[in-house]
Parts: C-alpha cells; structure tokens; sequence
C-alpha cells in the first residue's frame, strides 16, 4: 500500500425527523458528500480489497482510494444509502448486528436501534457488490466480555451471515469500536482477517488489520469538513479531542476489565 486511504464510518442516513442519533447523516448531505467524491476524482473500495493491500504491499490502490463503511444494518441503507452508491457506481462495507435483523426470528437480540435490514436486503446488497462484515450478534462492549462470550458473540455472527448468504465474511467491525490486545486474538483466532475500529485517523502502510482507523461522519458534518476529512490534511478539532478522550477511556475500561474479573482464559 503506497499512500494512506480514508475510511469513513455511517451508521444511519435518515433524516433528522426519522432518528434522535448524532450519528445519522440527512440524505441530502449523503448525496452531496458522494457527489463530492465523485467529482474529486475518488474510488471506492470496500474494507476486504483494503486489507488485502495492507497485507500484500505488491497489490495496486485505485487511483485516490477511499473506503465508505456502514454499522449496525439499517434499513435506511437499503432505502436512500444504496440508490445512491449505485448511481455513482460506488461500492463500501455494510457490519451487521446480525441480533438485531428484522426477520431474525429465534436469533433475536436486544432491541433494535431502529427499523433494521432484511436477512433477503442485506442478501439483495450482497449481490450487487456492497460487501457484508459482522458486527457481532448483540452489539456488546466486547472487551468488557470474558472471552468465551467474546468467541461467542464473533463466531455466531460471521458463521449466520456466511450460512445466509453463501459467501465468506473476512472483516468485522467493534460495536462502539472498543477493543483490546485480548479481543483482537480472538478476532485473529476466529479467522478474520481485518476489523475496523474507530481511531479517527487515516489508514497508514503501518495500520494494524485488526484495528484499522476509521473516520466518523456525523449530522453536523458539513461539505467543507468533508472535504478535509477524506483529505486527511488539517483533521477536524473535533477528532483531536475524540482521540484524547478515547485513549483515557480505554485506560479506565481495561481497568474495569480487570477488576471485573474478566481474563485471557475466561
């Protein structure tokens, strides 16, 4: 890999009327944000093609890469995120919370954030080149978790959605992002072969596969932030203090973990 590569994070592109999250992005702004791109001269590429160069240096990047990936598995993006990608011939990474599909029947976890992908739309995204990664079953802190539940959580949900769908799941994404040392073996050891976190930074030649960067686009992201975060010069303010924020926060998590009793053989 010869030059760093953004990769932006979506959850929901809903209107503000339609969700309470921060997170959401209007249609509209989604619809400029890709116009944006396309007129800037970017290719898309999903998570896998990206850590397929992070792992063999000798495999080219398109020419200005750039990767779009979405969490949890809204229905909004088969609705007004799809459409889109497709009228630019983009493509990107969708993580499902496979707990949280609405015709998850016995397999049913938690209550859903929202109105949730289709086990047929996600397969339907599938077939049009959109790639499919986990993003666990129940969506936990996975490092608060012993690692048998941890192994739990990440073998339910890649092994659902490769039966599903009938192709192979090599990425996942941390729910909340959150991870550790000893979350990320048992990521390896389960065979995947990238996830993504959070880290608001860009994808470097030196990027962990197991804890690749991603760059969070919010409701307030206007054009001209855009333009600067998938440029990668100047990041916003805001990512400094994120990333303040959460290297404290990993330090009180991973003394949580310990307190609470959770080991590398639990």
């Amino acid at each position: 890999m010869k030059s760093p590569v953004p990769i932006l994070m979506y959850h929901e592109i809903a209107a503000a009327s339609a969700t309470t999250s921060r997170l959401a992005v209007e249609p509209d702004a989604f619809a400029g944000q890709l116009a944006h791109l396309h007129n800037q001269g970017f290719t898309t590429m999903t998570a896998a093609g990206l850590a397929a160069t992070l792992a063999d240096p000798a495999l080219p990047l398109p020419d200005r890469p750039i990767v779009l990936t979405f969490d949890d598995g809204f229905a909004d993006f088969q609705d007004a995120a799809l459409p889109l990608l497709q009228r630019y011939g983009f493509t990107g990474t969708l993580f499902v919370t496979t707990g949280w599909i609405q015709d998850a029947g016995p397999w049913s976890s938690g209550s859903r954030p929202g109105r949730m992908l289709s086990w047929k739309q996600i397969a339907e995204a599938a077939d049009v080149g959109i790639e499919i990664g986990a993003h666990s079953h129940k969506h936990p802190e996975l490092d608060q978790l012993p690692n048998r539940h941890v192994r739990e959580e990440l073998r339910t949900s890649k092994a659902q959605l490769e039966d599903r769908l009938g192709r192979a799941v090599p990425g996942m994404a941390y729910p909340f992002g959150y991870s550790s040392a000893r979350v990320r073996q048992v990521v390896h050891d389960l065979g995947y072969q990238y996830a993504c976190a959070v880290g608001n930074a860009i994808v470097g030649p030196a990027a962990d596969p197991l804890a690749l960067p991603r760059l969070t686009v919010r409701r307030t992201t206007g054009l001209t932030l855009f333009d600067r975060i998938i440029h990668g010069s100047h990041l916003p303010v805001i990512f400094l203090k994120d990333r303040s924020l959460t290297r404290g926060w990993a330090m009180v998590r991973r003394t949580r973990a310990t307190v609470g009793g959770v080991s590398r053989g639990a």
